[in-house]
């Protein structure tokens, strides 16, 4: 493999940032590309064969079909060492988009609503810097491209098939429209939530309204189990310890007059942290039971763990940043976590991992991530494209 850095020289910043800014407007391109061809959980088909031509254009070997659509390509540094992970996600959202851009969506009912097109084309940058600076690299990184982060199923199939296997650090990353481009944040420790749900079902016996003495009603029990359930995290989740939990769906019944047979409900829980996760799902379990002595209903829970908290490695998370503020020459700021998801965090389980916020915010607009009218800036491309390589560097260095 050939280097194109130029020997001699101290401090690869300046050169880091002369190469992406000549790679900046084909990274854009391509993100335009990607953006109007959207594919959704599991269907990025056509976004896996442009990464997998460009990585083979750089020739930089890798696999492909990992967790069906994702793609892992590897740089071998010019010594031993560990082999960090760098992940973009690449799947759309199931939105129809309405920005009027030139280089909209071609697909009725699907958008990069979320900005993973922006995600691909950064990761992309950053394989052509590292693979020119692989000779400075003390150990390997691994370049993973991945499917399904809108369902928070992507992570885990790829892990299924064998993708993390031999990862000892990771970086992810995200842009965040609520900061201005050129800003770059993070924030310590659980900086992300956690996400499960539950399926709960319960079946009474259905009556005429004018008789609830001969029925058992399950929408009573359910709007009392609405209403009980918001006491986990109230009074049982300890107060510092950040929890929320969500009935997003509330269906039974027919006409006025009826009172059903049945009762469906679907929420969510979201925790920064273990202890808080095990607490929530258990006191769910025993509000549940509640209800079946007290409104004699046969309830039914299906409680789905979906991803943990991700959690920031403080000795990752301080190299990073040390990294990104010798590149960009300014600090990364620090926010408050959020109780959003992220499967990243499969990662972050299995290997001490950080996660960058990369602000993409347009000036004079206020676009918000899963809305059809979303625009991110595209000079987040480079700068992300800088942050991450010069992080690499720095972490196998």
């Amino acid at each position: 493999m050939t280097s194109h850095y130029v020997t001699g020289i101290n401090d690869p910043g300046p050169w880091i940032a002369e190469t992406v800014e000549a790679l900046a407007q084909r990274l854009a391109v391509t993100r335009r590309d990607i953006h109007a061809h959207p594919e959704l959980a599991f269907e990025e088909f056509r976004t896996a064969g442009i990464v997998s031509a460009e990585l083979s254009r750089l020739g930089i070997p890798h696999r492909t079909g990992l967790g069906r659509t994702g793609i892992v390509g590897m740089i071998e540094g010019g010594r031993p060492g560990p082999t960090l992970a760098i992940r973009a996600d690449m799947d759309a959202l199931p939105i129809h988009e309405e920005t009027g851009l030139p280089f909209a969506s071609t697909v009725d009912g699907k958008m990069h609503a979320c900005g993973h097109d922006i995600h691909t084309v950064t990761l992309l940058g950053v394989a052509e810097v590292l693979r020119d600076l692989a000779p400075r690299l003390a150990g390997r990184v691994a370049l993973v491209f991945q499917p399904a982060e809108e369902t928070l199923e992507g992570a885990a199939a790829m892990i299924a098939d064998g993708a993390a296997e031999g990862f000892d650090m990771a970086l992810g990353f995200h842009n965040h429209p609520d900061m201005p481009v050129g800003e770059t944040g993070f924030a310590r420790g659980g900086c992300l939530a956690a996400s499960d749900r539950f399926d709960l079902v319960l079946r009474g016996k259905s009556g005429h309204a004018a008789h609830p003495e001969v029925a058992i009603d399950p929408i009573v029990a359910a709007a009392h189990f609405v209403s009980q359930v918001q006491t986990v995290v109230s009074r049982e989740v300890d107060p510092l310890c950040p929890a929320v939990v969500t009935i997003g769906a509330f269906s039974g019944g027919t006409t006025y007059n009826i009172i059903p047979e049945r009762v469906h409900l679907k929420g969510t829980v979201r925790t920064l942290d273990q202890d808080t996760r095990d607490i929530a799902e258990a006191a769910i379990r025993r509000l549940v039971s509640g209800l079946e002595t007290g409104f004699r209903v046969q309830a039914a829970l299906d409680y789905q763990r979906k991803v943990p908290p991700l959690v920031n490695d403080d000795a990752v998370l301080d190299r990073m940043l040390a990294a990104v503020t010798a590149q960009l020459g300014k600090a990364p700021v620090q926010g408050k976590p959020s109780m959003g998801s992220e499967d990243f965090a499969e990662f972050a389980a299995l290997v001490p991992a950080a996660h960058l916020r990369i602000g993409s915010g347009t000036p004079g607009r206020a676009d918000k991530l899963h809305n059809a009218g979303y625009q991110p800036d595209e000079g987040c491309i480079p700068v992300g494209v800088q942050a991450l390589s010069r992080a690499a560097l720095e972490l196998l260095s």
